[in-house]
Parts: structure tokens; sequence; C-alpha cells
């Protein structure tokens, strides 16, 4: 049996590696588009945007991570698609996004395009849709305990996040197990928080007070733009904000638990290891 991962030079794709290798797994390769770089594992040159470089010939179990080039992502992940059935992939494995096909979340209708080209494809499939990620919240901790604020416009909307190794170990199971084929697994953390919980989580291991403030959504768009993220984004970030408050990532169904054989981790154990 062959594992192929795609996008396997980022920070997921690099931990299911990780979790593969852990596994004692052999027949691992890395699918990337630069091959210099020492993974491990032997790779394969594959460029989402060059699809005559895209052959999966031998993959039992491919793993198509979504790609972070929001407005090209559906035209690359179809020529990865395109690619497995050629090759006649025995399982194509896809990381979404929470209910991806009915979220009102930006980013939603790209992953909800390609769910749908790899169900006419007719491969085997497993829809990994994760929910967000708890580094969205630990990657600039030290910024905001400087500032003592933690910004955003999801009200007491809940977020059932978990980390990117909890994600990657789920990716790990689905490839190297049996039984996924043609199933979709809602994956998210074992409890949801609330923004206030992650400013309080913070709060706990700086020993000093950071707050939660919540703005409205265009308020919240506008403070982004002013700290250097570009306006695109940042509007998506904050209409993303708006949808958590409504209650879209407030998913949690013990799927992501019961496939990595362990509790997720918490936005608690999170912060105290950022």
């Amino acid at each position: 049996m062959t594992i192929t991962v795609t996008g396997a030079t980022g920070h997921l794709g690099r931990l299911v590696l990780a979790e593969l290798r852990r596994a004692g797994r052999d027949d691992v390769v890395a699918a990337v588009r630069d091959t210099s770089q020492d993974l491990g594992v032997p790779s394969r040159l594959a460029d989402y945007d060059r699809p005559e470089t895209l052959d999966f010939t031998g993959t039992d179990a491919l793993l198509l991570i979504s790609a972070t080039d929001i407005e090209r992502r559906f035209p690359q992940h179809r020529a990865v698609v395109d690619a497995a059935v050629r090759a006649g992939v025995g399982l194509i494995a896809y990381t979404s996004i929470t209910e991806a096909d009915t979220t009102a979340i930006p980013i939603a209708p790209s992953h909800k395009l390609t769910e749908e080209y790899i169900r006419a494809s007719g491969l085997p499939f497993t829809f990994l849709r994760n929910n967000w990620y708890i580094e969205n919240y630990t990657a600039n901790l030290a910024s905001t305990i400087e500032h003592g604020v933690l910004l955003g416009a999801a009200r007491e909307g809940r977020i059932a996040a978990a980390t990117r190794a909890d994600f990657a170990a789920a990716a790990a199971a689905v490839l190297a197990g049996e039984g996924h084929a043609n199933k979709i697994y809602e994956l998210g953390g074992d409890h949801a928080f609330t923004l206030a919980e992650v400013a309080a989580a913070i709060s706990a291991r700086a020993g000093r007070e950071v707050v939660y403030r919540d703005l409205p959504e265009d308020d919240y768009a506008q403070a982004l733009i002013g700290f250097g993220v570009p306006e695109g984004f940042a509007r998506a970030l904050a209409a993303s904000d708006a949808v958590i408050a409504e209650g879209g990532l407030d998913v949690v169904t013990g799927e992501l638990s019961r496939l990595i054989g362990r509790p997720t981790t918490t936005i608690e154990e999170a912060i105290l290891k950022a």
C-alpha cells in the first residue's frame, strides 16, 4: 500500500507525515512543489498549477490538503482529482470545512465545489471537515498579551476548534486505516469555546488580564486592516466571526476524538503550550 500526502511541506502536511512515521508506515510519499526539502519520506513533484506534474500512479490512499489560495483553490483541486482518477487511486481524503455544504463561512464555496467534484469522480472518498484551528488564536499570543485585548466579532458564539496536530492525527488514521470509504467526518474539538473564554485562558497563562472586546463586523474588519491584514482577507475573517456568532462553528460531534483515540486538545492546554 502507498499513501501519498499532498501539501506535505505545509503546517498540516508535515504533521500528517510525522503521524504516519510514528505509526511505523514506510509506504508514504510526499507530493510537493519543492522536492529539495528533506521531509523524512520519499518526495514526488506535484504542483497544483502544473497538471503535468500530478502523477499518483501506485497510490492507494491520497490526502488532498486544501490549497491556501482561496481564489485558485477549486481549479487546483480539480487538477489533483483528475490526476487521481487517471491513476486509479484507491481512496481520496480531502481536508474540507465544517458543514461545507451548508455553512455561510466565506471560504466554504471552494470546499463545497471540491467535495461535489470528488463525488462526481467516482473515486472512493473521505471528507475530513475540519473546524477552526486553535492556532488561529495562539499564533499572535505575545501581541495579544502585550495589548491586553483579544478582538473579534463573534459575540458569544462557540467554536469547536482543535489543534492542527489533532486534525493531522485524524487524517493519518483515515489514510492508514480501513472502513473510511465514502464517509464524511465533521471534525472538531470535544469542547466548544467562546472568544471570551479564549481571553480568560490567555489571562491565566500570562498572569495578567486579557479581555475580549467584541466589535461590529465592519469595525472588526477595519481593525484588522489597520493591523496590516489585506482588506479582502480581513473582511472574510470578520464575516467568519459573524457566522460564528450565529453558531456556525459550534459543531461538537466527538468524531475527531474517536478517530484519534484520545481527547482533543483543549484551548487551555494549547495556550499553555504555545
